[in-house]
């Protein structure tokens, strides 16, 4: 099957260009356009009742989908959310204000865990004990290591670092290590879901898993979420009223007064009004996949394919920098879908990644780092990599 068929609408409007990020952005399938128009459609059509209307329809289906991705067999525990960002600080507002509290963590966490962890140690909120990734061959050990030394509120880390592309590969052990149940443990998803085969089925009771459509998904920003572990019952302090949704918690009282109520199941960490267009195209994206018998295994295995095609047609490039000996992560077993090549400087990156731009190979950097993605967009006749000879 060529999955180019898929994907005509940007792969027409980049028609110059050779687009290797989609680890930051996807492009998005031809049926998010029509999911688009739908949402508008359902938008006059039910005017002052589509909340219902979504709540009933699109967040069940949504739910269910993305549980059978990640084999939880809890799709109630879903809840969304426009980014990551909203869903990891409602998580910490969990915990109490008056005190600071510990986290454990790595230096290969996205901005929105590591900046707001960086802006909460600067006040006192938290302890941030941060553990290297590097090296990866122990990585785990020395992470379980800490989380067991420092005995957190927080565990906090990445299925796959955004950074290098360095898949955690025994994410289960790592949370069974967790032996305080009053730490919450929390998995930044996005570099893995839809990218990596996913199975929460062992973990589904005990943590957190943040991912979103900007990526993999395909589905574009604004639509990300969270799966909360079942029979959890805490109480958000950062809540909107979609987490009155559904079935509500028995009412209680705390010093006399009547306290607010969550819904039992996922939408407890639920926010407030948000634009649903977004998870209109996450939908139709899921609902490609499956009308056409695509698995997590099939793009996981096509893109990899895509990988190691792209490195052979480097390495005849002969290129002193852009070369197998600068990969960050060298076994493709342990890789997401990215090739990170680590050069001498952030300056040196940058004017390599402006030149390839300039050569149509669109790329992106981090620090000194330079990544390249790869989606079910890529061919071997799209890959032209002859330009890079003499950069």
């Amino acid at each position: 099957m060529s999955y180019q068929q898929f994907y005509q609408g940007f792969l027409s409007a980049n028609t110059h260009n050779q687009h290797y990020a989609c680890h930051s952005h996807y492009f998005w399938p031809d049926c998010t356009r029509d999911a688009m128009l739908q949402y508008w459609d359902d938008s006059a059509k039910y005017v002052d009742h589509k909340w219902g209307y979504f709540f009933e329809t699109l967040v069940p289906q949504l739910q269910t989908k993305i549980s059978d991705i990640l084999n939880t067999s809890a799709p109630q525990q879903i809840v969304f959310a426009p980014n990551t960002h909203e869903l990891l600080y409602r998580i910490m507002s969990c915990f109490d204000s008056t005190k600071p509290f510990k986290v454990v963590s790595t230096d290969s966490e996205f901005h929105s865990f590591q900046r707001q962890a960086s802006r909460l140690q600067e006040e006192g909120s938290i302890e941030l004990i941060t553990v290297p990734t590097q090296p990866f061959a122990t990585f785990s050990e020395r992470f379980k290591a800490a989380i067991a030394q420092h005995n957190p509120e927080l565990v906090f880390f990445s299925q796959v670092f955004f950074n290098s592309g360095y898949v955690v590969s025994d994410v289960n052990d790592i949370v069974n290590s967790v032996k305080n149940d009053d730490t919450l443990v929390v998995i930044d998803g996005y570099h893995g879901f839809m990218a990596k085969p996913t199975d929460l089925s062992a973990i589904a009771h005990r943590a957190f898993y943040l991912a979103g459509s900007y990526k993999y998904a395909q589905a574009g920003e604004g639509a990300c979420f969270a799966h909360v572990p079942t029979g959890c019952t805490l109480r958000p302090a950062y809540t909107g009223w979609f987490a009155e949704f559904g079935d509500l918690d028995k009412p209680r009282q705390i010093d006399g007064k009547a306290a607010v109520q969550y819904s039992q199941d996922g939408m407890r960490f639920a926010g407030a009004t948000m634009d649903f267009t977004a998870l209109y195209r996450l939908r139709a994206v899921l609902n490609m996949f499956e009308e056409n018998n695509i698995s997590i295994d099939t793009v996981n295995n096509y893109v990899m394919q895509m990988q190691q095609h792209f490195l052979e047609q480097l390495s005849a490039q002969q290129h002193p920098m852009l070369n197998a000996s600068n990969l960050v992560v060298e076994d493709a077993s342990e890789r997401g879908h990215f090739l990170t090549f680590e050069l001498e400087s952030a300056d040196i990156t940058q004017q390599l990644s402006a030149a390839l731009k300039e050569q149509g190979i669109l790329t992106d950097s981090r620090g000194n780092r330079l990544r390249f993605g790869f989606g079910l967009y890529h061919t071997k006749d799209y890959m032209d990599l002859s330009a890079i000879s003499g950069l």
